[in-house]
């Protein structure tokens, strides 16, 4: 009984330390191979005509404001007013009626001085993977910056830099540790299901869809 009991501790203590292990090999990878392309400056990132604003909602499940979003929309807005971008397509979760992450990213981009003829709404951002790769087969951009906080640009840029689409992103302002521990966390489970779903799996966007043309002045 107590050899059963040692070989099953052994059996545990060996699949933990191989999760731990590919966590960290992900992270490692997605940090390393993404951070030549981030930028936390105006001044220093490239122009690009388009800037793809990643999804988040509005309010947190409490009901409070969601400070990813909003630090997420000064940051496109600003990209947008110093001629980084013409154009932000705002791409969120639509999946029912009564919540739409692209329409409330719009009303605050154009609140923030955005003209609504330079924002392009995509209603089947339903996860990272969707946002990045629609951006391209939808709406035809093989350029583009990414804009959200660091950490979600890093898992973004990896998706693009293997589904070759040339992307830079802007670092919108992060949240205090303390307060975005759990996103932290949950970030770090999603970058290994963004190395199986794009390495292994060859995952695909849930919904394409028509192609949509931007017209950019």
């Amino acid at each position: 009984m107590f050899l059963k009991a040692k070989k099953w501790m052994i059996v545990g203590a060996v699949s933990i330390f191989c999760l731990l292990f590919f966590i960290g090999i992900c992270n490692f990878w997605i940090e390393r191979s993404t951070r030549k392309q981030v930028f936390n400056t105006i001044t220093e990132i490239p122009v690009n005509k388009v800037g793809l604003v990643l999804g988040t909602s509005k309010y947190t499940k409490n009901g409070y404001q969601n400070p990813y979003f909003y630090y997420r929309i000064a940051a496109a807005a600003r990209l947008f007013h110093a001629g980084k971008v013409k154009h932000l397509i705002v791409s969120g979760d639509n999946r029912f009626k009564s919540y739409n992450e692209p329409k409330q990213m719009q009303a605050a981009l154009i609140e923030k001085g955005v003209p609504e003829s330079a924002i392009t709404l995509d209603y089947a951002g339903f996860r990272t993977l969707d946002s990045v790769v629609r951006c391209k087969e939808v709406f035809g951009q093989q350029q583009y910056t990414i804009i959200s906080q660091e950490f979600h640009n890093q898992r973004a840029l990896f998706i693009a830099n293997n589904k070759a689409i040339t992307a830079i992103a802007f670092n919108a302002k992060d949240i205090d540790i303390r307060l975005g521990l759990k996103t932290m966390i949950r970030e770090y489970l999603a970058r290994c299901k963004a190395v199986l779903d794009i390495i292994i799996l060859n995952k695909q966007p849930k919904f394409l869809g028509k192609k949509e043309r931007i017209l950019i002045e």
